[in-house]
């Protein structure tokens, strides 16, 4: 039996994870409840501090530097405040940045969660508000972007793909990779906010329960969920279930059930498909097959949604995971 650990240990800081698609600067504005307002029932907030952290695709390659392995960026961010906080905390977790193009016609996509709590009380979310960028993306930032990915991906040992529905990751985009992955015999690997179907052809992707849902229904089988694999020309689909674990399908063989890692109540699930999908990336990246990689990407996504806000996996959390968890239960029964 492989140990993963001596693997992961060996193999994961010798790999180059090359990401591309959305970047979203994931901000959390922490305040203090005062009281409650004259102008309307609502609680009046004293600014404690915000905090900008890497979310979309900048949250993949985060993780993959935070596991150990050499993450290169490609995307599209404004050339604005957060921005620069984005790109700060990028380089502060050794996300390599050299092929992230600025824009001056690009709003930095931002999502700020605005957590309240009174003195000494844990903080709670109380409201999201998002600032999207509108704007598409122009012929020359198109140009831009695929020069930068098809440079940076040459000598790559894993390709993902993260669509957050903001433009970066289009289908011309997808072919470049697809050739680039075929010639190299690199994995490629997509994460699609609800567009699945736009990223035919590619190694394995990593849907959650809802994106699945949308395109199978509320019901969908294993059988459902094979079918999808073979139509999309996937040699495996991982599809993350929250407390119920994931389910691996594999081109050709009986799927497979990983039993969720950790407690079954999430302290927070915010960024865990992108901690996912880079553990995943690194262990295909490392020789690993499907079961062994889905494995490594179930322990790495256990870890993340105990943990508050968007958050990262290190190396020894991850061994730790994989040293108390000597073995999954995996069965080949009905959803």
């Amino acid at each position: 039996m492989i140990n993963l650990s001596d693997t992961i240990r060996e193999n994961f800081p010798k790999k180059k994870i090359v990401i591309v698609g959305d970047l979203v600067a994931d901000q959390f504005l922490r305040g203090t409840i005062m009281r409650v307002s004259r102008e309307a029932p609502v609680f009046i907030l004293k600014h404690d501090e915000t905090e900008t952290l890497a979310g979309g695709a900048a949250n993949a390659a985060v993780n993959v530097a935070t596991l150990g392995g050499e993450a290169v960026l490609i995307g599209i961010v404004g050339e604005d405040a957060n921005g620069d906080a984005l790109l700060g905390r990028l380089r502060e977790s050794k996300v390599n940045c050299d092929y992230t193009i600025r824009s001056a016609k690009h709003r930095t996509t931002t999502k700020v969660r605005v957590l309240a709590g009174q003195h000494y009380a844990p903080r709670q979310q109380v409201i999201r508000i998002d600032y999207e960028n509108t704007e598409p993306i122009d012929a020359d930032l198109q140009n831009k972007l695929k020069e930068n990915f098809a440079s940076a991906a040459n000598d790559a040992d894993a390709i993902i793909i993260s669509d957050y529905n903001y433009g970066a990751a289009n289908g011309e985009l997808a072919e470049i990779a697809k050739q680039i992955a075929a010639a190299n015999k690199i994995p490629l690997l997509v994460d699609s906010r609800f567009n699945l179907r736009n990223f035919p052809g590619v190694t394995t992707a990593t849907p959650n329960q809802d994106e699945v849902e949308q395109i199978l229904g509320a019901n969908f089988t294993e059988a459902d969920c094979v079918k999808l694999c073979e139509n999309l020309g996937y040699e495996a689909l991982l599809i993350t279930r929250g407390n119920q674990g994931m389910l691996l399908i594999e081109k050709n063989k009986s799927p497979r059930h990983l039993k969720a890692v950790g407690s079954e109540e999430p302290v927070d699930v915010t960024g865990a498909g992108d901690t996912v999908i880079a553990a995943y990336a690194l262990a295909l990246a490392s020789g690993l097959d499907f079961a062994d990689a889905a494995r490594i990407a179930n322990h790495a996504g256990g870890i993340v949604v105990m943990k508050k806000g968007t958050a990262s996996v290190g190396l020894d959390e991850l061994f730790a995971s994989l040293k108390t968890v000597n073995s999954e239960h995996q069965t080949n029964t009905g959803l």
